[in-house]
């Protein structure tokens, strides 16, 4: 199956696909141990620690082998190169983690985070605060995405009810909500198409850099230090060949690590300059997201895109353990969360019980342990914490 030539399905047909799919995985024999490893991604920074462990021969100094991975446009176009078999590992918003695997019966396992922040409400020039956004539509990148949930967060905060996007267009007090690619967003924000959108970076930079749009608000700055993507793979992976997927692990760990020491570099080694090309963007604009110069802080302070100077949190930042706390409020606030579609799986979702199905922790563990454990990457060395959202 090629790839780069799925169709783009309606996000309405997903599920449907997905549960009629979602047995393949597991009703296919395991790899070999030696196989090479498939990653499918999207040309956002999210993806930074498996395209850094490519590049860098990471994973080749884990003893596992690796293609080159495969750029995908869309959340859909990811989910369905998994379920399909076409790609081992991805990273996979969180929320959409839990729709595959409680909503979708996907049989995929959260083995890690990707990163935390990295995301943010990019608007129109002329929206000048959230309740200017009022009877306009603002674009999310997957109905299950933190985007989403963020969005809904500082909506309600405003007063604003979040509304499906329909013919005639939202009301005074609503804001059309409408799933849209991530390299969609700026040429409709361009046309003024719609009023903003919330997504992963660098396409909240690339609204900065064109003059197309501002930054209202960074998603970090409202829940404090969220995973925006996972590292998801098959469950079958972890239980057939357990040395092969602790390789892996251990290959995103030391990316990420080297990513919190090498911003700059990453920036030049993801962009399209880099003889690898494996994004669209230009360095400059991805070194707005990973290597920002710190005297842009103090604009956003004053515009109210950042609020809590306190927090002091990157504009993006990695570290790959898999908080149980961060799972268990994300099961407990998707079910309020408008999404179109089924979401009748929601309702019976214990957060608790959701979290431990669906991390697989013990190979983070291990690979942090190798390098110094959390205090690595700068954190206290415990494996609890307490979620901060402030709107």
């Amino acid at each position: 199956m090629c790839l780069s030539c799925f169709s783009r399905r309606a996000l309405l047909g997903l599920p449907a696909m997905l549960a009629g799919g979602a047995a393949l995985p597991l009703a296919r024999p395991a790899r070999a141990a030696d196989a090479p490893l498939r990653i499918g991604y999207l040309p956002i920074t999210d993806a930074a620690p498996l395209l850094v462990a490519h590049a860098r021969g990471m994973f080749e100094a884990e003893g596992v082998r690796a293609e080159r991975p495969v750029l995908l446009r869309s959340w859909a176009q990811v989910i369905e190169a998994f379920v399909a078999g076409q790609v081992d590992v991805v990273h996979l918003l969180a929320p959409m983690a839990i729709w595959a695997r409680f909503g979708s019966r996907v049989p995929l396992k959260v083995v890690a985070w990707n990163h935390v922040g990295g995301s943010g409400l990019a608007v129109a020039p002329d929206v000048a605060r959230l309740a200017d956004l009022g009877g306009r539509t603002v674009a999310v990148p997957f109905w299950y995405s933190i985007h989403n949930v963020v969005l809904q967060a500082l909506l309600a905060e405003a007063g604003l009810t979040p509304a499906i996007r329909r013919r005639g267009g939202p009301a005074p007090d609503e804001v059309g909500l409408v799933v849209m690619p991530p390299s969609d967003m700026p040429p409709a924000l361009a046309a003024r198409q719609i009023g903003g959108y919330i997504v992963a970076e660098p396409f909240v930079a690339v609204a900065e850099a064109m003059g197309i749009g501002r930054v209202l608000r960074f998603t970090a700055d409202v829940w404090r230090a969220h995973a925006c993507c996972v590292v998801a793979m098959h469950q079958r992976d972890l239980e057939a060949r357990p040395e092969w997927a602790q390789g892996v692990v251990n290959a995103i760990v030391k990316a990420q690590l080297w990513l919190r020491e090498n911003r700059a570099g990453a920036a030049r080694l993801l962009s399209r300059e880099d003889p690898n090309r494996y994004t669209p963007h230009p360095a400059a604009v991805l070194a707005r997201v990973l290597a920002p110069d710190p005297s842009e802080r103090a604009g956003y302070l004053a515009s109210g895109a950042l609020r809590h100077a306190a927090w002091e949190d990157a504009r993006i930042d990695f570290q790959p353990y898999p908080f149980p706390s961060y799972t268990q409020e994300l099961v407990r606030r998707l079910k309020s969360t408008l999404v179109e579609g089924e979401r009748g799986f929601l309702a019976g979702l214990d957060p608790v019980a959701a979290a431990a199905e669906l991390v697989e922790e013990r190979p983070v563990r291990h690979a942090l342990a190798a390098v110094g454990g959390l205090a690595a990457f700068g954190l206290p060395e415990a494996f609890t914490r307490q979620e901060t959202i402030a709107p």
